[in-house]
């Protein structure tokens, strides 16, 4: 039998990215055509057609904004997961500031959804050493999951060295949290991320698939794969910012959605809560990891 995987998606508009920040300003959102409702429709259509279940992480912009999307996400059989509200990167906010914008979206997803919001991800994955701090505000809020480490180098992001399975963690004030950290694949003691985004528009398909293959075969592990609905959207109105920025948003749109469906084909998909309950040891006491605060 094949191994469940958790499939995620990141409900951000084209516009909305960190790597735009400095180019696009927020009080300017509002009047950008957006795009995200149709291309979330897309990415559900396409999940039916493949008899996957996912997990949508959404912003609390997006649910207020578009009312009617949550519920449509929830009621095709998905789960409803907090991305914040604006999509604001942890550790340049205040803990303050992190708990209201985060306890907004909670409440906006829950009204809306009809349910109550376990998971949470953040922004980029901005959950780093340098805002640890954030996994205590979760706890308060009532997650029960965070999906936001990422255990590599990266400019904006990452935790190297960080457990790669889904585990029970302490948090800096000692408390439980499960972690479904990004995917990665670990060539000659190197983590590499294969989680998806970027990394799956831009490496080899055939890459992909063998480490994915590799985490669920050699590894005997669920692996967690994210994408946003700006990426199977390769009409998506152009923004101009850095070479770099660039580069990480536009490559591979045109591809993506093939390769989607090709991924959507060759392995099993299911929610990120139905991938933490039934993880390998979930019921195994002392398999906590220790996070340093």
């Amino acid at each position: 039998m094949k191994t469940r995987n958790a499939l995620t998606v990141d409900v951000e508009d084209y516009f909305q990215v960190s790597a735009f920040d400095g180019v696009v300003a927020r009080d300017t959102w509002h009047e950008r055509p957006s795009r995200v409702e149709a291309n979330t429709r897309r990415l559900l259509d396409l999940f039916d057609n493949a008899g996957a279940r996912a997990t949508f992480f959404v912003l609390g912009w997006i649910a207020e904004r578009f009312p009617g999307l949550v519920p449509e996400i929830a009621g095709r059989g998905h789960e409803i997961a907090c991305h914040g509200y604006g999509h604001r990167l942890v550790y340049t906010q205040t803990p303050a500031e992190f708990r209201g914008e985060t306890d907004r979206a909670k409440r906006v997803l829950e009204d809306q959804a009809g349910v109550s919001v376990a998971g949470y991800r953040a922004a980029s994955y901005s959950i780093t050493h340098a805002s640890l701090w954030a996994l205590d505000v979760l706890v308060d809020l009532g997650f029960r999951y965070d999906s936001s480490i990422f255990p590599v180098r990266h400019d904006r992001y990452g935790i190297p060295g960080s457990p790669r399975w889904p585990h029970q963690r302490r948090t800096p004030r000692g408390r439980a949290l499960l972690e479904f950290p990004l995917t990665t694949w670990r060539i000659g003691g190197v983590d590499v991320p294969v989680a998806g985004g970027g990394y799956f528009r831009i490496y080899p398909y055939a890459l992909t698939r063998h480490a994915l293959r590799h985490v669920n075969r050699v590894d005997g592990q669920p692996f967690v794969f994210y994408l946003h609905p700006w990426e199977i959207d390769p009409g998506q109105p152009r923004i101009a910012a850095s070479w770099r920025s660039r580069f990480r948003h536009y490559t591979g749109l045109a591809r993506c959605e093939p390769r989607l469906r090709r991924l959507l084909d060759e392995f099993e998909f299911t929610t990120v809560a139905d991938c933490l309950e039934n993880r390998p040891g979930a019921s195994v006491p002392g398999t906590e990891a220790v996070i340093g605060g």
